[in-house]
């Protein structure tokens, strides 16, 4: 059980209110959020190319949710990671914003394998069935197909980021290991001295291996993310000669804090590290 993701959820569930379970990937929101606060950031599509796409993984299609800026070539390209709810109205939103800021951004579900993460309302039950079973070098395998995809589709993939939330902050450290052509990440909230899938070593365990700045957003009340974890990853980074990373830990700050559409957003941290995180893609050339 993910403790983090318990406590940053309403008590009840009404599927009635604002919220609908997705139907396919970027649709609707998950099931296990439900209710939808009213404070849910909706980006419209205005300019923009968006929606879902498939992406060839040998075999298998892996659908993923794109945006972009409508008739641009060329453009830098952000991976998005979702959280342990896979790619549901949130994520896709996160894309939009990010395409109104002239990036080609894209979450590939990740989960696909394993199972539709959207549809479960019993959160344990959604790790132990799903989340835990997608090991780091399937998902490191996948964003390396969607990068592939995205050249295709005129993507400049030399100016490459990935961006992600929880699970996928977890997992934006660990691509970040994995791919030392990656030009910068922004990690939001993923924790660092544990893994999901049993076996994968924890980001601290692969801090040598990290190239690429990294910028770390945290709350300093983040009930599953002890700030005295995020110390061991940074000594362990700077060990190792990567002095580029930094972190960013909010007082008083949940969870999730990011998260407009559950009680734990707070606003004025997810407007600031918004705001950091672009200027951090700026400034590492992805732009």
């Amino acid at each position: 059980m993910v403790k983090e993701e318990i406590d940053s959820l309403a008590p009840g569930r009404d599927f009635s209110r604002r919220g609908f379970v997705q139907t396919a990937v970027g649709s609707g929101f998950a099931a296990a959020v439900l209710p939808v606060g009213a404070q849910a950031v909706s980006t419209d599509t205005q300019g923009l190319e968006a929606g879902p796409v498939s992406i060839a993984v040998g075999d298998f299609a892996m659908p993923a949710y794109r945006a972009q800026p409508a008739g641009k070539k060329n453009l830098p390209v952000i991976l998005v990671a979702s959280e342990i709810f896979g790619v549901h109205e949130h994520i896709a939103d996160v894309c939009r914003r990010l395409a109104k800021q002239g990036y080609l951004a894209i979450a590939p579900e990740l989960f696909a394998r394993q199972g539709n993460a959207g549809a479960y309302t019993d959160i344990p039950k959604l790790i132990s069935e799903v989340v835990s079973k997608a090991p780091d070098a399937q998902v490191n395998a996948d964003l390396d197909a969607t990068v592939a995809w995205a050249a295709r589709q005129g993507g400049d993939t030399r100016k490459l980021a990935i961006t992600g939330f929880c699970w996928g902050g977890r997992t934006t450290w660990s691509y970040a290991a994995h791919n030392p052509q990656l030009s910068a990440a922004v990690a939001w909230y993923g924790p660092v001295a544990r893994s999901y899938f049993a076996g994968d070593a924890t980001v601290i365990d692969r801090a040598a291996r990290i190239q690429a700045p990294v910028l770390g957003l945290y709350g300093a009340a983040d009930t599953g993310i002890p700030v005295d974890t995020l110390s061991q990853l940074e000594a362990a980074l700077k060990a190792a000669g990567n002095t580029k990373c930094e972190f960013v830990v909010y007082p008083d700050t949940p969870h999730a804090f990011y998260a407009d559409y559950r009680p734990s957003y707070r606003k004025a941290a997810a407007d600031d590290a918004w705001a950091r995180a672009l200027a951090w893609f700026r400034r590492h050339g992805v732009a």
